[in-house]
């Protein structure tokens, strides 16, 4: 048994109405539904959520709502793995036990179906409690610097300033866009980005964050140049 669970809460600050604001023609959660239906994965699809407006979207696409998500869940401060963990409970408590679930964000249109399955077939054979999107840095991130309180430039590791760039490891990081797991790892809160995860990996012409309004615009040119070339599933 297999859910799809889409974290999707109100309030949005940078970008009002972030989850069903409308991009490339669909309200944003959309193509999160959509990509978790046409991959035949699941027996449901659900929407966390503690917005009136953002249910009524979900279920216009497809998805169900089962449940308001408790405020207390619903802050600045809470993490993605209460909320799942949250969602799973309540299942549990109607009678409804699901082994394996996918967590995948409302914004991220760059989801196909084919990736989610793609990811499973990882997730399976990897024996891994999750399986999560991720990408490479463009840059070493070993030359990183900050801006300190003179407005000068301080490197957080100066003794590697001489070293060649193919010479310093190299760096990934989460490309926040879904993450399959055993449902008991969300129960116990194990970290996602420790020794339990396997990484399925994106290149990073396939990863956006959209968090603020010059993100968004990113976003919607990226897809429609990804549509237009046949590459979203690449």
């Amino acid at each position: 048994m297999r859910v799809a669970i889409i974290p999707a809460r109100g309030g949005s600050k940078r970008i009002p109405q972030k989850n069903i604001k409308i991009f490339c023609g669909k309200p944003m959660i959309a193509w999160s539904i959509e990509a978790a239906l046409e991959s035949d994965c699941f027996d449901k699809v659900i929407v966390s959520t503690d917005d009136k407006a953002i249910a009524d979207v979900a279920k216009s696409c497809g998805a169900e709502v089962p449940f308001i998500r408790p405020r207390e869940l619903s802050d600045d401060f809470t993490g993605t793995i209460p909320v799942i963990k949250h969602a799973i409970e309540y299942l549990e408590s109607q009678g409804e036990t699901y082994e394996e679930v996918l967590c995948i964000y409302a914004t991220a249109p760059l989801v196909t179906s084919k990736k989610i399955i793609k990811a499973y077939r990882q997730f399976k054979e990897s024996k891994a409690s999750y399986c999560f999107t991720a990408t490479n840095y463009a840059a070493p991130i070993q030359r990183a610097f900050k801006i300190n309180s003179n407005k000068r430039a301080e490197m957080f590791q100066p003794e590697l300033f001489n070293e060649r760039s193919q010479d310093l490891e190299e760096a990934y990081h989460d490309a926040g866009q879904f993450y399959w797991g055993r449902a008991e790892a969300f129960k116990q809160l194990i970290p996602v980005l420790s020794e339990s995860a396997s990484p399925y990996m994106l290149p990073r012409y396939l990863v956006q964050d959209i968090d603020t309004p010059d993100d968004w615009v990113l976003a919607e040119l990226l897809y429609q140049v990804l549509q237009s070339k046949g590459s979203l599933d690449e």
